[in-house]
């Protein structure tokens, strides 16, 4: 493959959270820059609409700003008093997906503090809140967007109705001394199979992946091994296979059969050096999209020969969130500067 790379203008720039900047970021290979956009505070957490026109962006300070992908023009921001107050960190967005129950896009957030809040965008309300005793770092919504997962600090993962917002169930370990059939430390990544309500897979920092039906408190199985910092549990559109990206040093990148919890392969490092995986997705059958921090890195990966073939370089910051749109475009998070980028794959 032959490499293209670039350099690239990024305003907003300098010394940010006590990290000074001196590398400029750069573009290589299948990647094709569209737009940096400086949100003016450290960003979290992104994730596209439904129909990809419009990206969220979750800040350090609460607040939640809507950016058009065409042109990158700011337009909503998403606050209310009680987050203005408290300031708390925004760890993950997820749109609802879209059914006759609402219009427009309507967004779920969760922040630090435990506040789960859920925005109609185009009136910038917030039309639910509710609160856990918790630090809440993720959620993700079933399939259908009739029930959501919450998780982070504690043992336990709650569903709650979308509806009503009424908890249905909680998943954490029993109380056998014998087994590990729930998380023991945080939790910072959840996801459903493909077209399935009730089967869902946790990530954390008891270095396991576990294996959840909605019909039983405990988990079914697990895989041991991958250290889960964030966003970095994906599941293949067959529902087979299961990605993980770990915080580590080594073996960062690995692909696992979904139902023996056998390892398939680990991905090898990028040729520009080593990162330490807060976020990666399966992009298509043959590619995936990683990025973290150490080398400050995101990768467009194809699985066919393990290798990067498009990468964002030298990034002011680490990767904490990537997402990717139906029309190929990719977010990428680091510091104030949120990076979309069109690469030449479809999900």
């Amino acid at each position: 493959m032959q490499s293209r790379r670039g350099r690239l203008s990024t305003p907003g720039l300098g010394t940010t959270l006590g990290v000074e900047v001196t590398a400029s970021p750069s573009i290589s290979g299948d990647l094709r820059l569209l737009h940096i956009i400086d949100c003016g505070e450290q960003l979290l957490c992104c994730q596209f609409n439904n129909d990809g026109t419009r990206i969220a962006a979750g800040l350090k300070n609460g607040t939640i700003k809507i950016y058009a992908v065409s042109d990158g023009l700011l337009h909503h921001v998403l606050t209310d008093s009680e987050t203005a107050k408290l300031g708390l960190p925004i760890t993950s967005l997820r749109y609802m997906p879209r059914g006759p129950a609402h219009n427009g896009d309507v967004l779920l957030a969760t922040y630090s503090g435990g506040k789960v809040k859920l925005w109609h965008v185009s009136s910038r309300t917030c039309v639910r809140t509710l609160t856990e005793a918790r630090q809440t770092m993720i959620a993700s919504f079933n399939p259908s967007g009739s029930r959501f997962l919450t998780a982070g600090s504690g043992l336990g993962i709650n569903m709650y109705d979308t509806q009503t917002w009424n908890k249905t169930g909680t998943y954490e370990p029993s109380d056998s001394p014998g087994l590990m059939d729930g998380h023991m430390y945080r939790v910072y990544s959840v996801a459903f199979f493909p077209e399935n309500d009730n089967r869902f897979i946790s990530g954390g920092w008891d270095d396991t992946v576990q294996f959840w039906n909605s019909e039983s408190p405990h988990s079914l199985r697990r895989i041991s091994g991958p250290h889960i910092c964030g966003d970095a549990v994906s599941i293949d559109k067959t529902g087979t296979q299961i990605l993980t990206g770990s915080w580590r040093r080594n073996n960062t990148l690995q692909i696992w059969d979904a139902e023996t919890c056998a390892k398939i392969m680990d991905i090898p490092e990028d040729f520009r050096g080593h990162s330490q995986i807060y976020t990666c997705h399966f992009l298509g059958p043959d590619h995936i999209i990683a990025g973290g921090s150490r080398n400050n890195l995101c990768r467009l990966i194809d699985r066919r020969i393990l290798m990067s073939t498009g990468a964002l370089n030298d990034l002011p910051g680490g990767v904490y969130s990537t997402h990717i749109n139906s029309r190929g475009v990719l977010a990428a998070t680091s510091l104030n500067s949120l990076f979309l980028a069109h690469t030449p794959v479809r999900p």
